[in-house]
């Protein structure tokens, strides 16, 4: 069955948040989407996390709450299996009145990076490793999450657990029936080092499809999970003494012939690997609030905590923030790892391939890959404070050459209000806002 086969079906666009932003809509609307049958404000796009407008954005009352055209992605429509009526969503993007692409949309912005790539003959190849923890939320704290087992809540970390993934079978039985039912390629899962902690990696694939199918995956964790009795979330720290949820990117670029241009026959790779480093390692600092968008996220965002936050490179070494993953030299690739798990996929995937074509197109050279433990070692960090982040964002030479003005700025809106109403709150009440909406 088409959305068209359905009473209705579902469209959304990605906000800058990483949220679903859309309608439901009649199955008659499926012959006119690509048209722009469906409209909705262009301000819908950089709503704050909460989901009301910005304040003092002139996308709302200084321009009149203008509306924009949603139109169909490439990804397809899918079906949602955790819902019984109806269960279709089309994945759409924001345009402009004219049909061109509208600047504030995440997902345009990626594309944007990927047609710079194109441009030299090439195709990004992807993959995502998506760590999330089950919590208990039933009462006024968050807690640790219930053995199904036993039904006493976790108490420690049960890494590469099999009794651990054995325990939860039912969720992540249900979770890969889902992931085969909307097309997304879920590859292993493993019980990490949180208490309730697991990751599960999407397979290598083209770029975009890589960063669609994790803004879907992220939404199907969550859905599943309450079917079970229990919270999925991507909180950065969800609990304080606790290890956080990251957010890791792998990738590679295929030249027009297929080949793997960071291959070099050895382990040390390729000059446009180099470069493609030294890039990532001279963006890290000025793309902190794309890593740490949130409150909560700068809880994650500190040095031994599992979360790379020195602007270093490495072979195989995971305490690096860039890392070279050993393997055959035709898999030769980077893998970024200081992300938190609260990101949006989109906007994560453009800063790391971006910084990394930045990278190329200068011809720059990375320091010394580094050796040992890297939090051991003097290296300039990511910031270590939300609105430190932002201005470097905003300011940032880097930013500026991966990222449209307009989103650049509309993101200073959305976050500087953030800040504000986060502010209002107890800190031991951030849960209650980000649970679920990252």
């Amino acid at each position: 069955m088409t959305p068209g086969d359905h009473p209705t079906f579902r469209v959304a666009a990605c906000d800058l948040n990483g949220r679903m932003r859309g309608k439901r809509v009649p199955g008659s609307y499926a012959a006119k989407l690509n048209a722009g049958a469906v409209r909705m404000p262009a301000s819908v796009i950089n709503l704050d996390i909460f989901g009301a407008d910005i304040e003092d954005s002139p996308l709302v009352f200084a321009s009149g709450d203008a509306d924009g055209m949603l139109r169909p992605t490439e990804r397809g429509w899918v079906t949602l299996p955790w819902l019984r009526t109806d269960p279709v969503l089309v994945p759409m993007a924001m345009h402009n009145e004219d049909g061109s692409p509208y600047d504030g949309d995440p997902r345009h912005a990626l594309a944007a990076v990927l047609s710079r790539y194109e441009a030299r003959g090439w195709r990004v190849m992807a993959a995502t490793e998506l760590e999330f923890t089950l919590v208990d939320d039933s009462g006024n704290t968050l807690c640790p999450v219930r053995d199904p087992v036993s039904g006493r809540p976790l108490i420690g970390a049960e890494i590469t657990s099999i009794s651990q993934l054995d325990a939860f079978d039912p969720f992540l039985s249900e979770l890969y029936a889902g992931c085969e039912t909307m097309g997304i390629p879920a590859q292993a899962a493993t019980s990490e080092s949180g208490i309730g902690q697991f990751e599960i990696t999407l397979t290598h694939q083209d770029a975009m499809r890589a960063a669609d199918d994790t803004w879907l995956f992220k939404r199907l964790i969550r859905r599943v999970a309450r079917n079970h009795g229990f919270a999925a979330t991507f909180m950065a720290k969800p609990f304080t003494e606790d290890a956080g949820n990251g957010l890791h990117i792998h990738f590679s670029v295929l030249d027009d012939a297929g080949r793997n241009i960071f291959d070099n026959g050895g382990p040390e790779g390729t000059e446009l690997l180099h470069h493609a480093i030294a890039g990532c390692v001279a963006a890290m600092k000025e793309s902190t609030l794309i890593f740490a968008p949130h409150a909560n996220s700068y809880a994650r965002m500190v040095p031994g905590a599992h979360a790379p936050t020195g602007s270093c490179w490495a072979y195989e070494n995971r305490t690096a923030a860039i890392r070279v993953p050993g393997g055959a030299p035709a898999a030769r690739r980077i893998e970024h790892r200081t992300a938190g798990g609260d990101t949006n996929p989109y906007l994560i995937t453009a800063a790391v391939l971006g910084a990394a074509l930045a990278g190329i197109e200068d011809g720059i050279t990375p320091p010394a890959p580094i050796t040992g433990n890297a939090y051991d070692l003097d290296l300039q960090q990511v910031s270590n404070s939300w609105e430190d982040a932002l201005s470097l964002f905003l300011e940032g030479p880097m930013i500026k050459r991966i990222f449209p003005a307009l989103l650049i700025e509309n993101m200073g809106y959305t976050k500087r209000q953030e800040m504000r109403l986060m502010a209002e709150r107890p800190a031991e009440e951030h849960w209650t806002v980000y649970l679920e909406t990252v």
